[in-house]
């Protein structure tokens, strides 16, 4: 694939819609792993959020790639793709010419040519990774590598949004509980 440059203003107002009109943070995920299989006209999309306990990535969503490809086995964050977490986007546009892979046998196996990761990063640290899955080699413009940079940090506002959001909504409806059993009281 050539360095022709796909993302655009377009782009970004559908994302920035399916980022701003959900509240619930695995419905927007899959929307946009969707979103961006489609434009780029790419294999494979996912999105990552990082445990810190573990210091795995976890697949928040995943659309275009095989459930064999997405469940075979932990994604450790020094291990795959690990320039990711210096906090700047990572391409390697060839998988049979690198060594940053922690599955290179899986990536080849799935039909995988190029992989670019991006960082998700908020409040300054990396919260997870944006990964973007091409069948071919992928000479991807540096534009379009920028582009997405700033789509993950709108997907890192947007996964802390709704993770304060949804711990809001339970703190009010334990209020709401207590307030209702003392009623009765």
């Amino acid at each position: 694939m050539g360095a022709e440059e796909k993302i655009d203003i377009d782009l970004f107002k559908v994302v920035f819609r399916a980022i701003a009109q959900s509240d619930n943070l695995e419905i927007m995920a899959n929307h946009l792993t969707q979103l961006l299989v489609a434009a780029l006209e790419i294999k494979g999309c996912t999105i990552f959020a990082l445990n810190v306990e573990l210091d795995e990535l976890e697949v928040l969503a995943s659309f275009g790639l095989s459930t064999d490809y997405v469940q075979k086995g932990p994604v450790l964050s020094d291990k795959s793709i690990a320039d990711t977490f210096s906090g700047k986007p990572f391409v390697i546009p060839d998988v049979k010419n690198t060594d940053k892979l922690q599955y290179p046998q899986d990536a080849e196996k799935e039909g995988i040519g190029a992989i670019v990761s991006v960082p998700i990063n908020f409040s300054g640290k990396v919260i997870g990774a944006l990964r973007l899955y091409h069948h071919e080699v992928w000479d991807i413009p540096d534009r379009d590598v920028d582009s997405l940079f700033v789509l993950s940090e709108s997907i890192g506002l947007a996964m802390t949004y709704t993770r304060v959001l949804k711990a809001l909504k339970t703190i009010r409806y334990t209020v709401d509980d207590i307030h209702d059993i003392w009623m009765l009281e």
